[in-house]
């Protein structure tokens, strides 16, 4: 979504370069069966797993993946390719957006429904007042998800796109870590942050900025930025993912295959940019090879065109030759693609809300973030998947990659929240000490 803050800066707030906050009205209400009640939300006042009893849940969940994929219905598996918003601020409150969006009153039987992958998680949404409150929520979201477990996300990059500013610790944004040259730093404030984003029961961050900010007129990416040196740009995102991974959350490398070098906002156009596949090797790719070296959960794709990556005119978003061709067959990348969130204007000008979420499927996306219209667009997935348009195994193979992402980060282990943790002093003096070097207030 798009904000404006002083000096005319316009800033994200949503994953990756996500949402609108004014999306559109009333979906049309699914035909499912309602959703049985689900107990009130509550906090667990113990301390969040160390990255070792992480892993540790890991290595069990991971021998589970198989069976739980086999147990699942065709309606189940499709829902875990949907990463949505929910509103409120209790799982078990009702809220009008709910309503109006999913057809039912709570975020718990919003997703009782639809059986999402995930959530994502935005003070618009009614989601964020205080660490207690966050902690409870995502606490009673986790109990709504049944026999999957839920991924808890949100969009923490610091600086400027900081949606849990009011209530974590703050730190400077990519670029000003990247101006201190010490990739310590990037490591330390992704651990501090994920120490803190694990303490409130949230999962999964879509940082780090993976994009090479080489165009000054760039609107959309700036400051979220490392740096617009490739290589400074790999070094800070690679250090940034060990520190995630050190707090035992997963992270996001955002926007693949770039959005440094833009002067449109893919939130409202699409942007075109002119990169040759040597200029891309070069400029855009270093980022999101360290990051894939580094053992990155996932990457996010950019609503951006490369006509001389791929010349249909397409988004990289719905581009199999992108996100298939380039990402999974020559970078290797074996773990969740993330789409930028479907209600963005980058990714809706070629094609209806339907069409975008299977499109984004059959060209390699596993989770559909933030699609504007959820029943039309888990409508039209299943019915692809039922008429064979999209194959079963097909399908399957995303799944598989999302509950292995869950298994490999302590999803399906007790996820405890501890928030009391945030804004703890020792993390306080970290920060200044990070901002200090970075030379800001």
């Amino acid at each position: 979504m798009l904000r404006r803050l002083g000096l005319g800066l316009l800033v994200i707030v949503m994953a990756g370069c996500s949402s609108v906050e004014a999306e559109r009205t009333a979906a049309p209400t699914s035909s499912a069966p309602p959703p049985s009640s689900t107990p009130a939300a509550s906090e667990s006042r113990t301390a969040p797993p160390s990255p070792s009893a992480s892993a540790s849940a890991g290595a069990e969940g991971r021998g589970d993946v198989a069976a739980t994929l086999a147990g699942m219905s065709v309606e189940e598996k499709v829902g875990q390719l949907f990463m949505p918003v929910v509103y409120g601020s209790r799982a078990d409150s009702e809220h009008r957006e709910n309503t109006a969006r999913f057809g039912v009153g709570t975020p718990a039987e919003a997703i009782e429904k639809y059986h999402p992958g995930g959530v994502i998680i935005f003070p618009w949404a009614g989601n964020v007042s205080d660490a207690k409150q966050l902690a409870a929520l995502t606490t009673g979201l986790r109990r709504a998800s049944g026999k999957v477990p839920l991924m808890i996300g949100v969009d923490q990059e610091h600086g400027i796109v900081s949606p849990l500013g009011s209530i974590v610790t703050k730190l400077p944004g990519a670029m000003a870590i990247g101006s201190t040259g010490d990739p310590a730093n990037a490591r330390e404030a992704a651990r501090l942050t994920g120490t803190e984003l694990r303490a409130l029961g949230i999962t999964m961050d879509f940082a780090p900025v993976a994009d090479v900010n080489i165009n000054p007129r760039n609107p959309v990416i700036g400051p979220r930025a490392f740096g617009s040196d490739p290589a400074r740009v790999a070094t800070m995102v690679g250090a940034a993912v060990d520190g995630f991974h050190a707090a035992g959350i997963a992270s996001t490398a955002k926007h693949f295959p770039g959005h440094g070098d833009t002067s449109t906002d893919s939130h409202t156009g699409l942007p075109v940019i002119q990169h040759s596949k040597a200029q891309w090797r070069r400029l855009d790719a270093p980022p999101f090879r360290e990051a894939i070296e580094h053992g990155i959960d996932a990457i996010m794709t950019a609503h951006v065109v490369m006509p001389k990556l791929d010349p249909s005119g397409d988004p990289a978003t719905l581009s199999r030759t992108i996100l298939t061709g380039l990402l999974r067959d020559e970078l290797g990348f074996e773990g969740v693609i993330s789409t930028d969130a479907l209600n963005m204007a980058g990714v809706r000008e070629k094609y209806g809300d339907a069409e975008v979420a299977v499109r984004a499927v059959l060209a390699g996306a596993d989770v559909l973030l933030m699609p504007p219209d959820m029943p039309k667009a888990y409508g039209a997935v299943l019915s692809a998947v039922k008429s064979g348009r999209i194959s079963a195994a097909r399908l399957d193979a995303s799944v598989t990659r999302i509950l292995r992402l869950k298994a490999k980060r302590g999803m399906f282990g007790t996820v405890t929240t501890n928030p009391g943790l945030v804004r703890s002093p020792a993390h306080l003096k970290t920060a200044r000490r990070i901002a200090g070097e970075a030379g800001v207030s």
